[in-house]
Formats: C-alpha cells, sequence, structure tokens
C-alpha cells in the first residue's frame, strides 16, 4: 500500500485551500505541492483531492485505477464505494453526463463532485467563463474534454440550481467548473 499524504494535516489543508480557491475563482489554475506519489491510475492532483474530500461519510464511485486504487482509496480515506447514481464523489477519466446525481430542486446540494482525470491544464482547447466569482470573463484551456463539451456544460447549467461541480485534475494541477459558471 502505497502511502496517503507525507504530512496529513498540513497537506490536507493545503489542498482544501487550492479547492476552496478553484470553486470561488472558476478556471484558475493551483498547482498543489505535498501530493500523494505513486497512486496506482490516479494523477498525484486527484489523489491529493480524494484524499482531502473523501471520508467515511461521503460515498464515492472510483472509475480510475484498479481494485488496488479503490483500496488504496478505502484505506486511506474510508469512504464507501457507490454505484454512479449514487456518489456523491465521482473520480473518472470521462464524463457520464446523464448518470450523475443532479440533486434535487430541494436539496440541490446532494449533486455529484465529479473530479475529473485529464491528460492536460493549461494547454488545449480554450473555454470562455462567465459567471460567479469571474470579474467579466474567464478563460481555461484543457486536453481531454469532450468535443461536445460547452454544449453539455449549458445543459448542466440550465438546471441551476441543481447540477454537477467539476474538478478538473491533470498532473499536481487542478481547476473547478461550479454549476454556476457558464462555459463556452
Amino acid at each position: 500500500m502505497t502511502p496517503g499524504f507525507a504530512h496529513s494535516g498540513r497537506d490536507s489543508q493545503a489542498c482544501f485551500r487550492a479547492v476552496l480557491d478553484a470553486i470561488s475563482r472558476p478556471g484558475t489554475l493551483h498547482v498543489l505541492t505535498g501530493t500523494p506519489v505513486d497512486t496506482p491510475g490516479l494523477d498525484p492532483a486527484t489523489a491529493a483531492v480524494l484524499l482531502t474530500l473523501c471520508d467515511p461519510e461521503t460515498p464515492v464511485c472510483l472509475q480510475l485505477g484498479s481494485a488496488v486504487t479503490a483500496a488504496w482509496l478505502a484505506f486511506h480515506a474510508g469512504c464507501p464505494a457507490a454505484p454512479l447514481s449514487g456518489a456523491q464523489f465521482v473520480a473518472t477519466a470521462a464524463l457520464d453526463w446523464p448518470a450523475y446525481d443532479t440533486g434535487t430542486d430541494d436539496e440541490p446540494e446532494r449533486g455529484a463532485t465529479v473530479i475529473l482525470q485529464l491528460p492536460a491544464l493549461g494547454t488545449g482547447t480554450p473555454y470562455t467563463l462567465a459567471g460567479p466569482g469571474i470579474e467579466q470573463t474567464a478563460t481555461l484551456a484543457a486536453t481531454g474534454l469532450p468535443p461536445n463539451f460547452a454544449a453539455a456544460w449549458a445543459r448542466n447549467h440550465a438546471q441551476f440550481p441543481r447540477g454537477l461541480d467539476l474538478i478538473l485534475c491533470a498532473g499536481r494541477t487542478l481547476a473547478a467548473l461550479p454549476r454556476s459558471v457558464r462555459v463556452s
């Protein structure tokens, strides 16, 4: 079993701060330090976000790695495995829009947070972002998002306050797209 954070308190707090900053300033890139290393099937940022946000009370659908990866996450975070439709967090390399829990009008907070592992952030297709946390517009470039991403995100955004939130991870870098943001 490979280790989690080298300094669990400090490293998880730094990752949590980066996730909060990314959500409050959509499209900004945040490079993590103190991330887990050699986690089978997970980039360092993906592993750090899972360790930081998941606990025994948060059902997770892990679509990355193997049984070894699932055992690693269960050992370090204690989070229960869940089917895609019942997961609060989904770690994946491909989006499956209709299968995620998007919450309800009475409980929009039940909408899933998708931790999407991508080949690269800061390069690739540029997307224009607008909405809360963005003064006018921002640009986020990402490699690995599906060709129909902007249209699919528009459908997600139209459900607001229901919908999905995305945390994008590549290597040691992360960015976030909360459901309140428009993408074109």
